[in-house]
């Protein structure tokens, strides 16, 4: 009887202990899987400026919890005005090997018809070891071909500013989209997928990119920034609308969104 008092006790101490350990959150993911999560779903509604291990960056711009407009649980809107910025930023996100996968729903309602090249951003990763920004998500109006398309992009490095579009990628207003992207370091590589499917025609690596110059190559990423910016002004239309959802970075592929 004594040793089973005993065992009893050791087992109650060790549940006590177990109970005690912090679990896991989106704020401080494991290091090597999930890197950051947000759904909005445990987010009030109404405007806001952090979630769970990001912060708000806005110019003329604001981001909103509301109601999901596909029926499940919440969404975050970001609405712009002219050539203003609404981001949502995490801000301490490094990766091992400087190399990872996001994923998030996304649907913009409507891309700019003027002025005559206008450049947006959705997605920009970027480190302070570097003058680079990397834009894996954005895209240009091209009035040669009357459309808005895709192009991965970079700023400021030894290449210079370019957007590399596609005509092959035309960027679709007013629908929800599954959007994937990979930055691999071993090769300077990013990669695009739309709804699980690649774009190759998008990909740039360190010698296959839009720029001139010198080889493309990524800085050291300590930060990733999702949500809207157009840097023209007076553009048609004048303010911006679009909704994430379902936003998930890792170091590994997560899957279709809602996975």
């Amino acid at each position: 009887m004594p040793l089973l008092k005993k065992a009893a006790a050791t087992l109650s101490a060790t549940a006590a202990l177990l109970l005690a350990l912090p679990t896991p959150s989106s704020a401080t993911p494991a290091p090597h899987g999930t890197l950051a999560r947000e759904t909005f779903d445990r987010l009030p509604l109404g405007p806001v400026t952090a979630g769970h291990g990001w912060t708000a960056d806005t110019a003329n711009g604001s981001l909103t919890v509301a109601p999901s407009s596909t029926g499940h649980s919440r969404e975050l809107r970001l609405h712009t005005e002219g050539n203003g910025r609404a981001f949502l930023v995490f801000p301490d996100l490094t990766a091992p090997g400087n190399s990872y996968w996001a994923r998030l729903r996304l649907r913009v309602d409507a891309f700019p018809t003027a002025p005559d090249w206008a450049h947006w951003t959705i997605a920009e990763a970027s480190g302070s070891d570097a003058p680079t920004l990397v834009r894996p998500l954005g895209g240009q109006y091209a009035p040669t071909d009357n459309g808005n398309f895709w192009g991965v992009g970079s700023d400021l490095g030894p290449t210079g500013d370019w957007t590399s579009w596609k005509t092959s990628a035309p960027a679709v207003a007013g629908a929800w989209q599954c959007v994937e992207f990979h930055l691999d370091a071993t090769d300077n590589r990013v990669t695009v997928y739309f709804d699980g499917v690649e774009q190759s025609d998008l990909t740039v690596s360190t010698r296959q990119h839009g720029g001139t110059g010198d080889d493309f190559t990524f800085p050291a990423f300590d930060e990733l920034k999702l949500g809207w910016q157009l840097y023209q002004a007076d553009p048609t239309p004048s303010s911006y609308d679009l909704a994430l959802d379902d936003i998930a970075v890792s170091t590994r592929r997560v899957g279709g969104c809602g996975a």
